[in-house]
């Protein structure tokens, strides 16, 4: 793909090239062919080539630079091709060869960025520079034979993500020791061929937070800490894994990664960022569903098509809440685009999420880099042409289209005619009402006339009229029928239980190409279809067996479940991957096309994505054979060899450190100081906010509820999710983005970070929970509850040393700062929440 941009990052060039001779050709092949001044012999510079330059062409050029009409007329097949150029001109001057177009092109200088928004990594810079200064050699084309037929050109290879799946076999390696699972082989053996080793084990303590961190999202207690230290078992962090991936605590922790995916929120944003009513029963279903272990095939079918699946279920339809999680514009200007804007939200989450595939450039014309046409786009949103905007028809407020009962049909039927039977009620206690009042309307004063507006009014009114134009039995049933309708009032039946759930039209909206992507200029009709570069079948839509959807989406769910498709599995394996290791073995995760990061190691990525459909594509294996692994439970330590050869780590020599997610911050604070409420599920909670950060809204305070302190003490994944008012402490830690798809979430250092955690209201609440907590459970002796805090806080035994230097700060508090001995310790355990080895995972 090095050659990629020439199109697009030198347009202006190429509209030039149009109208103006073609610069001259590079000197005869013969000439240019003379090595520079010290540069290798020929076949040294044929070795360095076919080693060192080749790899890097192959995997990031030719896709786009070889075939019948490669980008920007420039192929990257031979050298003859590389000095002839493209529609810029020549690519390489061998005369000048640091003025190469080429060389400013990967080095994004100039306004050129070739890869576009990639740069490759140093080490292949430099192989490229002195492969094009050395005059770059060439392997020499094969000599054609008389009376031998010429070699077709060179077909544009096809991208690896697109290519069928298959499953390699582990690579032969030399350290056998160090290999207890295929993955371990797949790590090792390219580490050896570069000459490097895989850092040595870490540590018990360090070992035990990274898992119950990675499995949890929480601390793991002073408790847990002491019975891993002495368990001297050769199974004993084999059964802290089996532990951790039994809690309850496991759904909430992945759970969280996959609402980041799918942009979970529980408004629309824009200016009034309205509730959406009980979406948090769409993340309910997700955590629930991780601590199933539920087949991943079953989890995207139930998200994109659960109201078409049979049996229909309230679990499915609740899955189906996926549909009305993006931001939603409820008085659009172009009720039209608004639409067209809603299903690209689908479409672009869709093909994202589960395909890795970034569909959504295709919308106004053909996608500028991966094989994706603007028909291709149209066809993948036909899919859901029956969805319902989630406002319903004219985009109102009104949400009822996107609410779904979760009762049996029978029972809804039931509730049907319960309501029905009310209402006939309703209707006849109000005419047997309005027919008594009538009898005295034309009798009323003016004044009277006021006042019977007040139905509080009305009794005295009729009473005056007693017995003139009502008898006393006439009065008695007029107050004995109000009675009633107050008791029918109260009497309504319970309402069924909702979902936020996905609706159909009748029949699905006709499909067109839209020009430019304008709602209101339609090109060709099209019908459902999977992207043509990943050679997909034709779709098989048959009609749902509830007769009230169109059996589309169903269809595209088959497709993305079904091991046969060459993305799913994959993708799915490398989230798994950089969520265990930190980063995706195809770091562009959200993206697997022609501008995403090639894989740093394709082979262990294809035995992950089959190992994943072999055990029935169920998470929980997965996880463990990957923490069991040798590599999972490398040191993060650095080591000066493999920091000058791999800086970037891209080999995996060693596991890389992490800072605590925002989640994990709050949580944590939560655990270690003992108020942590471990309730599960139902609906959302609203943590305290200032004042200050409720002002930035434009309605101040509008949406936000009031939670007791006890459930204000729940997880973090259970805080209300609204777009426009995020929980500082989440906020200030890099919380996720939630307006589209979250792939990887960023992990800054920031001041604000380290302002809120010692000035913070919330902290300093906190910091005063943990020092009542160590008064309860240590004593009256300062160094005793040192100890217990850091224990805590730490998750390890501190030094004397350590309980020390906190006893000292205490006592030093309330000597000079005249500090009371609970206020003194309430300024340690603030202290200790901001030490760094309670924020970083080693």
């Amino acid at each position: 793909m090095i050659g990629a941009a020439f199109l697009a990052s030198l347009a202006p060039v190429v509209l030039i090239a149009a109208v103006t001779p073609a610069p001259k050709a590079s000197p005869p092949a013969k000439e240019a062919a003379r090595p520079a001044a010290g540069a290798p012999s020929s076949v040294d510079g044929v070795k360095f080539f076919e080693s060192e330059i080749k790899p890097i062409l192959d995997r990031n050029c030719v896709p786009c630079h070889s075939g019948t009409n490669p980008q920007g007329k420039l192929l990257l097949t031979s050298r003859d091709a590389l000095l002839k150029g493209g529609v810029s001109g020549p690519a390489v001057s061998l005369e000048k060869p640091e003025t190469s177009l080429f060389l400013t092109a990967i080095h994004h200088e100039k306004g050129k960025q070739m890869p576009p928004g990639r740069k490759l990594p140093q080490p292949q810079l430099d192989a490229l520079d002195r492969w094009v200064k050395m005059g770059l050699p060439w392997t020499e084309p094969k000599a054609e034979k008389p009376g031998e037929k010429a070699e077709a050109p060179p077909q544009k290879a096809v991208h690896w993500a697109f290519r069928p799946m298959r499953r390699p076999a582990p690579p032969a390696v030399k350290k056998k020791e160090w290999v207890r699972s295929p993955v371990d082989a797949f790590l090792l053996n390219p580490l050896e061929a570069k000459g490097l080793a895989p850092n040595p084990p870490a540590g018990k303590i360090a070992l035990l937070r990274r898992a119950t961190y990675d499995l949890t999202g929480l601390p793991p207690t002073p408790e847990e800490v002491r019975a891993f230290l002495a368990d001297a078992s050769p199974d004993a962090y084999e059964k802290v894994v089996d532990r951790l991936l039994a809690s309850p605590q496991y759904g909430e922790k992945w759970g969280r990664h996959w609402l980041d995916l799918v942009r979970y929120a529980e408004t629309n944003s824009y200016e009034r960022d309205g509730t959406k009513p009980n979406a948090w029963k769409y993340r309910d279903y997700v955590i629930d569903s991780f601590n199933q272990d539920k087949p991943y095939s079953r989890f995207v079918m139930e998200q994109l098509a659960g109201d078409e699946l049979a049996p229909r279920t309230p679990e499915s339809l609740i899955a189906t809440g996926y549909y009305r999680l993006g931001i939603w514009d409820d008085e659009p200007s172009d009720p039209q685009q608004a639409l067209y804007d809603d299903l690209d939200d689908v479409v672009n989450t869709t093909s994202q999420v589960f395909l890795g595939l970034t569909v959504s450039c295709a919308r106004c014309h053909d996608h500028k880099l991966d094989p994706i046409p603007q028909d291709d786009y149209y066809k993948f949103l036909a899919f859901f042409a029956g969805v319902q905007r989630y406002g319903g028809p004219g985009s109102g407020r009104d949400v009822r289209h996107s609410l779904r009962p979760l009762a049996p049909q029978a029972e809804q039927e039931k509730y049907r005619k319960e309501i029905e039977a009310h209402r006939a009620k309703v209707k006849a206690n109000d005419e047997a009402v309005e027919a008594l009042e009538k009898r005295v309307m034309d009798d009323l004063i003016p004044v009277e006339k006021e006042e019977f507006r007040n139905e509080n009014a009305r009794p005295d009114i009729l009473k005056k009229r007693v017995p003139r134009l009502l008898s006393e039995g006439d009065f008695q049933r007029y107050l004995a029928l109000r009675e009633e309708r107050k008791a029918l009032e109260r009497q309504r039946p319970k309402a069924l239980d909702m979902a936020l759930a996905v609706t159909e039209a009748k029949e699905p909206r006709e499909t067109r190409v839209l020009m430019r992507g304008n709602p209101h200029v339609p090109g060709e009709k099209v019908e459902p279809g999977f992207p043509t570069a990943l050679s997909p079948p034709k779709p098989v839509i048959a009609p749902s067996p509830y007769g009230d959807t169109s059996g589309r989406r169903l269809a595209l769910a088959r497709w993305i479940a079904s091991p046969g498709n060459p993305l799913s599995a994959r993708v799915l394996a490398n989230r798994l991957w950089q969520y265990h290791f930190g980063r995706g073995i195809v770091r562009s995760s959200n993206n697997f096309g022609l501008q995403g990061d090639p894989p740093t190691h394709p082979e262990l990525l294809d035995w992950l994505a089959s190992e994943i459909v072999t055990k029935g594509w169920r998470l929980k294996p997965i996880h463990k054979m990957l923490m069991l692994s040798s590599a999972y439970r490398m040191s993060s330590k650095g080591n000066p060899v493999a920091l000058q050869k791999d800086p970037e780590n891209d080999l995996f020599w060693r596991f890389d450190m992490r800072r605590l997610q925002a989640e994990e911050v709050r949580d944590s604070i939560l655990a270690v100081n003992g108020s942590l409420n471990p309730e599960r599920g139902g609906p959302s909670i609203y943590p305290e906010i200032p004042e200050e950060v409720l002002a930035g809204q434009s309605r101040p305070g509008e949406g936000w509820g009031r939670s007791t302190p006890e459930q204000r003490r729940r997880r973090s994944v259970y805080i209300f999710a609204k777009r426009s008012l995020v929980t500082p402490i989440l906020a200030s830690f890099d919380g996720p983005e939630t307006d589209s798809t979250c792939p990887v979430r960023f992990s800054t250092t920031q001041p604000t970070q380290a302002l809120g955690m010692l000035n913070s209201t919330f902290l300093n609440e906190q910091a005063k929970v943990f020092a009542g907590e160590l008064i309860r459970k240590a004593g009256t002796d300062p160094a005793d509850r040192v100890k217990l805090g850091l224990w805590r806080v730490l998750q390890r035994a501190p030094t004397e040393a350590e309980i020390r230097r906190g006893a000292a700060l205490i006592a030093s508090l309330q000597k000079d700062e005249k500090m009371s001995a609970e206020a003194a310790l309430e300024s340690f355990c603030l202290v200790a929440l901001n030490l760094n080895e309670f924020m970083y995972l080693d």
